[in-house]
């Protein structure tokens, strides 16, 4: 399919723009440390990266509802001071951006990260000014689905031809809420999803490169 006609392009972040994956397992574990718990393998965190945190808590450690909240807050200690940092830029994403920005397409940021976060992670690589929307989750765990996300942002950036927008994300979380948004997909392989988990999601095309990426995108 030929996306370079495409004029919004949404992104997510942890896994798409920035490999984020130390800052967030360590951010993790010190949440579980908090509960007592140490019986599981790091390398396993690694693969639940993609749902909002408040999921893996819930879904690979059995917390219930409030338990799963104290347990975001404890993960918040450690990321909004550490754990944020714990993180670096894919190869050549922000040549990319620029590439995108200097054709006059908007891009648009969708994450289910809190929306705070997000901004200050953009800041800290300087990369925010490529981004004409930022949209993410709310601290008090609203808005963390990635549908109700994508809808949000694409509300944000005043877009209504849903036609002329296509979202980026390596899980099958973004496929599936772009799918629910009404908007085509772009599964990247470089993250930390699997072909198989994209392709079963529905993307419609699949990269497995930054620079295939911009080919896509670009030409």
């Amino acid at each position: 399919m030929n996306f370079k006609n495409k004029k919004i392009i949404l992104f997510d972040l942890d896994g798409t723009i920035t490999e984020s994956g130390e800052g967030i397992v360590n951010s993790i574990e010190y949440a579980l440390k908090a509960f007592g718990i140490t019986d599981y393998n790091r390398a396993d965190l690694f693969r639940h990266l993609g749902p909002p945190i408040i999921e893996i808590f819930k879904n690979e450690f059995g917390f219930d509802d409030l338990k799963a909240l104290e347990a975001v807050e404890k993960f918040r200690e450690y990321f909004r001071e550490i754990g944020i940092y714990e993180n670096k830029l894919y190869d050549g994403i922000e040549s990319l951006l620029k590439s995108i920005s200097d054709s006059g397409r908007k891009i648009v940021l969708a994450t289910s990260k809190a929306e705070v976060f997000a901004v200050r992670i953009l800041e800290y690589f300087n990369i925010i000014n490529y981004f004409d929307v930022v949209g993410g989750s709310e601290l008090d765990g609203s808005r963390i689905r990635k549908g109700d996300v994508i809808r949000y942002a694409l509300n944000k950036a005043g877009i209504v031809d849903l036609d002329s927008a296509v979202m980026v994300g390596d899980r099958k979380e973004d496929i599936l809420g772009a799918k629910e948004a009404g908007i085509d997909s772009i599964g990247v392989l470089y993250g930390y999803g699997s072909f198989e988990e994209l392709k079963n999601a529905g993307a419609v095309t699949i990269v497995g490169t930054v620079e295939e990426l911009g080919k896509v995108l670009i030409g």
